[in-house]
């Protein structure tokens, strides 16, 4: 059937569609169900891998401690009394006895008026002292040997020293009680860095959304299968679900062969708690089109957009509810293309743990290209040493070791049929 280019969708227009149609169901899956978890338990399957997507929290995880715990050093230096070195200067240094050094971990007797105690970077401010004068700035600019555990010896000041100085007073950071890392906080690095320094033992994090992956097609055989003869490995499953997995999801992955009846059993056995169904392949005009041709009640046409043209759109019965169905074309790249345009925005701004829209940038092509004037081109490539915009392979569906390769996708927009070296291109990043 010939296909008029004056009857697709924007990309702009189904990736609305898109989101009208998904983002409320996501959110309904979001709000379902929370898990409490472990920090300690949390760290061990992060590093060992676990997961793709960080956790997102559910509730405000509230710190169970004070940061800092207690006044410490923010230097290698002498806790002093402020007052003692009042009127301190070059020509008249003040002079003061060394006392017992803090080391970090100990617990300091309280320092006496007239003396200063050596204290080290993240050590304990002794009860008395306010403020702490760097080594450097005092005379000797170093400590005396600690050997001898009486501390014996002096140090000169030849400047005064304002109170809490280089101090961190206890709780400056965050208050035992308070609000450490707020609902809707992904747990990455730092989060987790500051819940364990907080002395946060458990925290609620949302449930992941649950998606089925469907590849359709009968030449697939799923990832790590032996090949019969006129097969491919199943790359649209192995991509999709890192994808998905990235911005937030729990994925679920089957392989259906191009037989409405197979795909209508695989469905009627899909997970309770299924909120998302996405499918690729078998949404063309072909003889052997198995979702446009299972799931008669959904949207399906083109959107002016290569690669990816062909789309659906629509919901699917999982028993008694009706679940959002996106389906995308089986040509891996364009699978993932769209992917990156209509669903990964959705998803990732529903579950919060990646950012909605991926960094993007616009920077002159290394080379020259042709596109589609009605279309709106998608290419992938990369950033070379000199800032400028190199293609990674040609603008074929199937190129997925170039797209493998790629760390950006290329938009260049309808109307346009040939750009030159040198011209300036929009990218969005993929790393």
């Amino acid at each position: 059937m010939h296909d008029d280019v004056t009857q697709r969708r924007s990309v702009a227009d189904h990736a609305a569609a898109v989101a009208e149609l998904v983002a409320p169901a996501l959110a309904v899956a979001r709000g379902q169900g929370t898990a409490r978890v472990d920090i300690a338990t949390l760290l061990t399957q992060v590093g060992a891998g676990a997961g793709l997507s960080p956790r997102v929290l559910a509730r405000d995880a509230v710190a169970a401690v004070a940061l800092p715990g207690f006044d410490n050093s923010q230097m290698d230096g002498y806790a002093v009394r402020s007052a003692d070195l009042d009127g301190a200067s070059p020509g008249a240094p003040v002079t003061l006895p060394v006392v017992t050094p803090v080391p970090a971990g100990t617990q300091p007797p309280p320092l006496e008026p007239g003396s200063a105690a050596p204290v080290m970077t993240g050590a304990p401010v002794p009860p008395g002292a306010d403020a702490v004068v760097r080594v450097e700035d005092a005379d000797p600019p170093a400590f005396p040997s600690f050997d001898d555990a009486s501390g014996d010896g002096v140090v000169r000041f030849a400047a005064p020293v304002a109170p809490d100085t280089y101090v961190r007073a206890a709780g400056s950071d965050v208050a035992a009680g308070s609000v450490l890392v707020p609902a809707g906080t992904p747990l990455g690095a730092t989060q987790l860095g500051a819940l364990v320094a907080a002395g946060v033992r458990t925290v609620d994090v949302a449930a992941p959304p649950h998606v089925l992956l469907v590849s359709t097609g009968s030449e697939l055989a799923p990832a790590g299968a032996p090949l019969g003869p006129a097969q491919v490995h199943d790359a649209n499953g192995a991509a999709l679900t890192a994808a998905l997995a990235q911005a937030g999801a729990r994925v679920t992955t089957r392989v259906a062969p191009d037989e409405p009846d197979a795909l209508r059993r695989l469905l009627a056995d899909a997970p309770s708690d299924v909120a998302l169904v996405v499918t690729t392949g078998g949404v063309s005009a072909g003889a052997y089109e198995v979702v446009r041709q299972t799931l008669t009640d959904a949207w399906f046409g083109h959107v002016a957009v290569q690669p990816g043209g062909p789309q659906g759109l629509g919901t699917v019965a999982l028993g008694p509810r009706e679940v959002p169905l996106v389906a995308f074309p089986g040509n891996p790249v364009s699978a993932y293309v769209s992917f990156e345009l209509f669903l990964r925005p959705v998803l990732a701004t529903a579950t919060g743990a990646a950012p909605a829209r991926r960094a993007a940038g616009r920077a002159p092509l290394a080379e020259a290209l042709d596109s589609p004037r009605a279309l709106h081109q998608v290419r992938r490539g990369t950033l070379d040493s000199d800032g400028r915009v190199r293609m990674s392979g040609g603008p074929g569906s199937h190129l997925l070791t170039h797209l493998a390769v790629a760390t950006v996708l290329v938009h260049v927009p309808p109307g346009v049929a040939h750009l030159d070296a040198g011209d300036p291109v929009d990218y969005q990043e993929l790393l």
